[in-house]
């Protein structure tokens, strides 16, 4: 006789036990490996504490202001107008955002890249504390990566007034002094595209380097923010006269407020209503006289945010790459909790495959990021003559738009499959994985599209007249040559890379024109990508092997399984011009012509 299951209501019947959170860092082995791996015994020994206890904040505390920011009832609001139709602009924010500034200041969260206590490692520990604090911080990140670029941009071109006045506070530990940076660099006739910038500065004082600008900026992240760099097209000041294009354009300082604490000449058109970021206040910006100081010469804006663009395109990759860690343990933690048709997920192995191919997209996007940060940590401790300085900075440069564009296009949907493994649950918005798709979204079109980034690869390519891809080439076989050294029975890994970066260089010979190039260059980013990907990989997994260390099993496979798949070793197919003029008549209709 079957028994008579009772009937669930509201109070009783199943509970699934929920995916949970443990301490960051403590339950993080790739980031440890990496770590271990990049920085001296002695560095990681004296900041490892302090990760650990940073770990544990970013679920308990800083989650909480996160969670805060998220609350729609505390989005940001704009009132423009004050009872007696008085133009205020006042932007209001969560309480947890202003918390979560004073977080990032006692923290170190930009100071510690500047202080340099660990010289060229110092980025390193800073960008693991950002990588943890990240996902619970409700995109506090984008203000500090501003205001990071920032610092830097002034350290290499700001006077002492300015080094005095502003970058003192963009480094600061005290929330009382710490301030935060914007950049406003977009308006209507382009994001990427900033030759066309309408906005124009007027010298006013050159005794003191005062300009008057004046323009539209469509979008201002950080609206809220106490400063800004912006891009203003320079009006000669003996004839009057502007140059057209992005040789027109400087980099130009200037505080949000006066010091009456009014509005610098700046008047708040709307917020923007994000699918993503929506307790980050955006904004439409008119600016009306707006008082600054060029930084840098005339005409050199472009050049100029150049630094800007590396540190902000690394906190790109890495805030999805962060996002990604937290998708996947809560599906990872599911699949060991959750029953369907009489066994746990994790016993399934569909549902294992699916979580290994994100396991690998996650471990690929956490290596390539960390590089990038170490190179980026070498070029600022190193003296700028040196063939050290030289070497990363030349491989830098090359590798933040593939990192970009590849890492975020990949991982983004990786966080999609994260939701996914979590069926309907994963869709609930309190269950946390919402709110990091929408906000990793964002890094894929932020500070370049894949589109864009692609072609600011080909740009380097072709700056360099190729050299590049020598440089990266070299780079690649010096860390596979040292990686089968410690590890000789990866020689199959070894040869897989090694020939899917022949076939790189064999797809870039077959190009017979720019516009070729240009058609295949997010091929042939990705393709880039991938190596490097591969070559890192396997440089850890070497590693590993060799220090006999937790992980080590894992992280071979993984560069087995990412360097010895099918589409890793393939020959990249070309699209043709034929192919093109097809295309164009699919999306526009048979009539449309390229």
């Amino acid at each position: 006789m079957s028994q008579i299951l009772p009937i669930a209501s509201s109070d009783n019947g199943f509970r699934q036990e929920p995916p949970t959170l443990r301490n960051q860092y403590e339950d993080d082995i790739v980031l440890q490996n990496i770590l271990k791996r990049m920085l001296p015994h002695s560095v990681l020994s004296d900041i490892e504490p302090d990760l650990v206890q940073f770990g544990d904040r970013v679920i308990t505390d800083i989650a909480e202001m996160g969670d805060n920011v998220e609350d729609p009832h505390n989005h940001p609001q704009l009132k423009q107008y004050d009872a007696w139709c008085r133009r205020v602009d006042q932007i209001t924010t969560a309480d947890g955002w202003k918390k979560l500034n004073d977080v990032a200041a006692q923290e170190g969260l930009v100071a510690i890249a500047y202080e340099r206590k660990y010289k060229e490692y110092s980025r390193l520990y800073q960008f693991a504390k950002l990588y943890l604090y990240s996902p619970s911080s409700a995109m506090y990140s984008c203000p500090l990566s501003m205001t990071d670029g920032a610092a830097r941009v002034l350290e290499l071109l700001g006077t002492k007034e300015m080094m005095d006045k502003y970058y003192s506070r963009l480094i600061s530990r005290d929330p009382s002094v710490f301030w935060t940076s914007g950049q406003w660099m977009t308006e209507r006739p382009g994001g990427s595209d900033v030759g066309n910038s309408e906005t124009v500065a007027k010298l006013i004082d050159e005794e003191t380097n005062t300009w008057s600008i004046s323009g539209f900026k469509w979008f201002s992240s950080a609206t809220t923010a106490d400063m800004t760099m912006l891009l203003a097209r320079s009006i000669h000041p003996k004839d009057g006269t502007v140059k057209q294009g992005s040789k027109g354009l400087s980099l130009y300082i200037a505080e949000m407020r006066q010091s009456s604490g009014h509005l610098n000449g700046v008047r708040v058109h709307r917020l923007k209503n994000k699918y993503g970021t929506r307790g980050l206040p955006t904004a439409e910006l008119e600016l009306i006289g707006m008082k600054g100081q060029m930084l840098g010469n005339a005409g050199r804006g472009v050049p100029s945010i150049a630094s800007i663009l590396n540190i902000t395109r690394i906190y790109a990759c890495l805030g999805v790459v962060c996002g990604l860690r937290r998708s996947l343990v809560l599906a990872k933690d599911f699949a060991l909790k959750r029953q369907a048709f009489n066994r746990t997920l994790d016993k399934t192995p569909l549902h294992i495959t699916t979580l290994a191919k994100l396991e690998l997209i996650f471990r690929a996007g956490a290596q390539i990021v960390f590089y990038c940060i170490e190179l980026l940590g070498c070029t600022e401790n190193t003296g700028t003559t040196s063939d050290q300085y030289k070497k990363s900075f030349a491989i830098l440069r090359f590798l933040t738009p593939i990192a970009k564009s590849f890492v975020c296009k990949i991982g983004v949907d990786a966080i999609s499959e994260s939701m996914e493994a979590l069926g309907g649950q994963g869709y609930m918005e309190d269950v946390g994985i919402a709110r990091q798709l929408r906000d990793a979204q964002v890094n894929t079109i932020w500070e370049g599209t894949t589109n864009v980034l692609a072609m600011d690869t080909l740009r380097v390519i072709r700056e360099t007249k190729g050299q590049c891809i020598d440089t990266f080439q070299q780079m690649i076989n010096d860390k596979l040559s040292t990686s089968l050294s410690h590890y000789p029975q990866s020689l199959d890994i070894v040869q897989a890379v090694q020939l899917a970066m022949d076939n790189i260089k064999s797809f870039v010979q077959s190009m017979k024109s720019q516009s070729d190039m240009e058609t295949n260059a997010r091929i042939l980013t990705f393709a880039l990508g991938r190596v490097l990907a591969g070559t890192l990989l396997t440089e850890q997994a070497a590693w590993g092997v060799k220090t006999g260390g937790d992980g080590a099993t894992e992280d071979v496979l993984v560069a087995r399984h990412w360097c010895l798949s099918r589409e890793f070793t393939q020959p990249l197919i070309a699209v043709t011009a034929t192919k093109v003029e097809e295309e164009v008549k699919i999306v526009f209709g048979s009539s449309a012509k390229i």
